[in-house]
């Protein structure tokens, strides 16, 4: 487990700035391995410090809290406040984000099993690729009478396998030989083969969609047989297929549900995005926009508080699940919140606003800034792309004045410039020309950006 001043360094590699919200998180992240360390009756007692962020738009509030669940492996979600409505009215209530991280957690423990039985999942699905390129039984169809139920359910259709004989057995034999020495080396890799796979069934997400998460064949205790096809693909598509299928055989779910839910208690994050946009409800009076306002706060404040939500894998609690919620914070103020609700973030961080100095560091500090991006992707064209130290304070200048005269959206504002800025470069890139080096210096930035990001923005004069 990292400790706080470690956590911070990992945050700093993508993250430029915000020191406070970076050292906060971080100290709540340490806290929960300390929790873990403590005796049970006194770990029951202690609670997270759930956070609140509070900054313009861009600044890193999203960012933070995704780096942060990576760090650590631990189940994260993100949802927007405002797509939550009121119980009773038509929209996503509240609880959903609990079965969202629930589901979200089950990914994870499910992923971590797969790579534990990834072994044994790939000798499986090779003997059956083996089995598939040269079969060591014959399949015909029988179309001899069957009793009603199995008619339904296969179409009154069933197949029977045939036993080869002996010199068949050993012409296989040797056959399958040469076939794994050719699959091992990569040389079946195009060859077609005809493989079984489970018919995916819209029906499900349809009652998702409407907000019902419910599954018919788990209401019905898993009676109903799985549709499914059969599909030509290459045996490179096959193995993919065959390797998901066997290891699905290996992982037991029960188990991994067991810990997903745990898991998700325990090690949950959810961080809930546009909590201003729900703030100030009660003074604006009527029903209009309230349903998405004060009432969804109300809602909310049981799952922070700590309650216990029915889930289709059983009830989940929320007591220690951290909690992170952010938002600009432009129009109301946190203290617009309902007081209880207020009350379960005790922790509360300001996040500055990017200056041109930050935004130099954007364009060249973190592992993957945009700069580097855009000299990656150019580079599979054969274009080398190369920026200057002027050119990236002349594009920082442009951010810094366009966020001043304009809307302030943060860091998003580079991904706008230097899109503008290249765009000449990625329309012309491509075809079979040899490495052409592309300088982008301060009189290239001036060249292509004095327009548009230069001077004062006139478009608001105009009606």
């Amino acid at each position: 487990m990292l400790t706080p001043r470690e956590i911070v360094e990992q945050l700093d590699r993508y993250i430029v700035g915000q020191d406070k919200a970076k050292r906060e998180v971080a100290i709540a992240l340490r806290n929960r391995y300390r929790r873990a360390r403590l005796p049970q009756e006194l770990r029951d007692e202690i609670t997270p410090k759930n956070i609140i962020m509070i900054g313009p738009t861009g600044v890193g509030k999203t960012e933070i809290a995704r780096r942060l669940a990576k760090l650590v492996d631990a189940p994260l979600i993100k949802v927007e406040a405002t797509k939550f409505t009121e119980v009773g009215y038509v929209g996503r209530d509240v609880d959903s984000m609990i079965r969202d991280l629930v589901e979200a957690s089950i990914r994870l423990c499910k992923d971590r099993r797969a790579q534990t039985v990834r072994f044994a999942a790939e000798a499986a699905a090779e003997q059956r690729l083996i089995s598939l390129l040269a079969p060591n039984k014959r399949t015909a169809k029988n179309n001899a009478a069957v009793n009603p139920l199995q008619m339904l359910l296969t179409a009154g259709q069933t197949q029977k396998e045939e036993e080869l004989s002996e010199d068949e057995q050993k012409e296989t034999a040797a056959k399958r030989e040469d076939i794994t020495e050719k699959l091992r080396n990569g040389e079946l890799e195009n060859e077609m083969v005809e493989v079984e796979v489970e018919e995916s069934s819209m029906g499900g997400d349809t009652m998702i969609a409407m907000g019902i998460d419910i599954n018919l064949n788990e209401m019905m205790g898993g009676i109903l047989p799985k549709k499914t096809k059969r599909r030509k693909v290459k045996v490179s598509e096959a193995r993919r297929i065959l390797i998901q299928q066997e290891t699905e055989k290996l992982i037991d779910m029960d188990d991994v549900i067991r810990e997903a839910i745990e898991k998700a208690e325990q090690d949950g994050i959810i961080f809930i995005d546009e909590i201003d946009k729900i703030a100030g409800g009660s003074s604006r009076g009527g029903n209009g926009p309230d349903v998405s306002r004060e009432g969804v706060q109300r809602d909310i404040l049981p799952i922070v508080e700590g309650s216990t939500v029915n889930t289709k894998y059983g009830p989940v609690r929320t007591d220690y699940m951290l909690f992170i919620a952010a938002g600009a914070f432009h129009v109301s103020k946190v203290s617009d919140l309902i007081p209880e609700l207020q009350g379960r973030f005790p922790i509360r961080v300001k996040l500055d606003a990017l200056t041109k100095a930050d935004f130099v560091k954007i364009l060249t500090q973190p592992e993957h800034a945009i700069t580097k991006q855009y000299q990656a992707l150019l580079m599979t064209d054969n274009v080398e792309l190369v920026f200057t130290d002027d050119a990236l304070e002349a594009i920082a200048r442009c951010a810094a004045n366009a966020n001043d005269t304009t809307e302030n959206i943060g860091a998003r504002r580079l991904h706008t410039i230097i899109e503008n800025l290249l765009d000449d470069v990625s329309f012309n890139a491509g075809g079979d020309h040899p490495l052409v080096k592309v300088v982008v210096d301060e009189k290239y930035v001036a060249e292509h950006l004095s327009e548009d990001f230069e001077g004062e923005d006139l478009k608001k004069y105009i009606l």
